[in-house]
């Protein structure tokens, strides 16, 4: 047990309502099932009326707010919020339907300057920015619980091992886009903000313990300030199975199906796998079917596609079929940076020596500072660095190299001296 548990036996939860007290802990520290948001569920804001006393309420808060998104992921095309809920101290919660207020800008203007309490950030930050909800600080729990050594970091995990109760399971992912939404489902989104605030409390407390506390606030500063991410050059090329299709002509009928297929979900607001499997496009692509009578006997083109779906599937692989050899795709995708560590040995056996040597050093003082390797350094930062290092390598230049690629200032400070030593290792 990490004192920060400890820390969280003695610290009484504002826990009235449907949240047991903590007089109600068990002895052998069973978790206590949390079933009701301490107010009940609370009514789903859909018009601009009600989202105004909403953002009243939360503007006259106090402290940080608890915030999370739910997704249709698998069910519809693209990642938009299809509910946000929140809690703050002195506005209780509140869960927002953006189909009914797809602009919550005026909601994060009100909590400008407050900081944002999120659970794997990275993950509901793209869908918040898209509705207008921007924060400018931010706690993660889920980085607070990695960099402090916890083995399992999902929300319930946390809430569990650090506050002794136990989430509801089960819904995270469900078609969160259905209206109405049921009760249920309702109540499981009230419960995963139900707790944040604590929870960032104790993590906060157990972070300054291990003297961490800092490195926190400096990766969660980097996540706010982070631009959006680009967008995906060549995003085909992730279709899974892609490994097998060795072929520049086979490659293209990859292209021309992921193509159609994205433009036929985004038309229909689906998921692209509802439309047609990776399987079925990979197969389409290893085959070359002259014609649709071929293409309806491949896995994935079955009897349950009808007649006018396989004509424009069969016309996306005569568009690939029919490109000269100038427009084909080329085989693999350009890559920025070094190859690939199995490589090394024979492209360059000193560059092989300085990485073998890197991750032993990085990863021996992970161990040593109880918290997952990538979280003290990306592992693609410690390659850049071994395959091209610094003309003159000392502490200076070596530091300047890893903040040239996004380490952060304790991050810098860590694993600068390893890698001077690293950088010095014959093959």
């Amino acid at each position: 047990m990490t004192d920060a548990q400890d820390t969280a036996s003695d610290t009484a939860l504002r826990t009235t309502g449907g949240a047991p007290s903590d007089d109600d802990v068990p002895a052998h520290g069973l978790p206590i099932p949390l079933l009701e948001p301490r107010e009940g569920i609370p009514p789903v804001v859909a018009t601009e009326d009600a989202l105004a006393e909403v953002i009243a309420a939360f503007a006259a808060g106090r402290g940080p707010v608890a915030v999370d998104a739910e997704r249709a992921s698998g069910y519809r095309y693209g990642q938009r919020a299809y509910l946000v809920q929140l809690r703050r101290e002195g506005a209780g919660s509140a869960l927002i339907d953006p189909v009914g207020c797809p602009d919550l800008s005026g909601l994060g203007e009100a909590l400008d300057g407050t900081e944002w309490i999120l659970h794997a950030a990275t993950q509901d930050l793209p869908c918040l920015r898209d509705i207008g909800m921007v924060p400018t600080r931010i706690f993660d729990t889920e980085l607070a619980g990695r960099l402090a050594g916890f083995p399992r970091v999902g929300l319930g995990a946390m809430v569990e091992s650090v506050l002794g109760y136990a989430l509801e399971k089960g819904h995270s992912a469900v078609d969160w886009s259905t209206r109405p939404l049921p009760e249920p489902w309702l109540r499981y989104a009230a419960l995963d903000v139900e707790l944040l605030v604590d929870l960032r409390d104790e993590l906060e407390k157990e972070l300054d313990r291990q003297g961490k506390l800092e490195w926190a606030l400096e990766e969660f500063d980097a996540i706010a300030s982070a631009p959006p991410a680009p967008p995906r050059k060549d995003p085909w090329r992730r279709t899974s199975g892609m490994h097998k299709v060795r072929r520049r002509r086979q490659m293209a009928v990859v292209r021309e199906l992921w193509t159609a297929r994205d433009r036929v979900a985004q038309r229909r607001d689906v998921s692209p796998g509802k439309v047609l499997s990776d399987a079925a496009i990979v197969e389409a692509a290893l085959a070359l079917p002259p014609n649709v009578g071929a293409l309806s006997a491949l896995p994935g083109f079955g009897q349950r596609m009808g007649r006018r779906q396989l004509e424009q599937w069969q016309a996306a692989v005569d568009r690939a079929k029919a490109l000269p050899d100038a427009e084909l795709p080329q085989p693999g995708q350009p890559v920025a940076g070094p190859p690939p560590p199995r490589a090394w040995a024979d492209k360059d056996p000193a560059a092989a020596a300085r990485l073998a040597a890197a991750r032993a050093a990085v990863s021996a003082l992970a161990d040593e500072l109880h918290l997952p390797q990538e979280n003290l350094i990306t592992p693609d930062t410690v390659r850049r660095v071994c395959w091209e290092p610094p003309a003159t390598v000392n502490p200076d230049t070596v530091a300047a190299a890893l903040a040239g690629y996004g380490a952060r200032a304790w991050q810098v400070r860590l694993v600068a001296p390893l890698l001077v030593g690293a950088l010095a290792a014959k093959g």
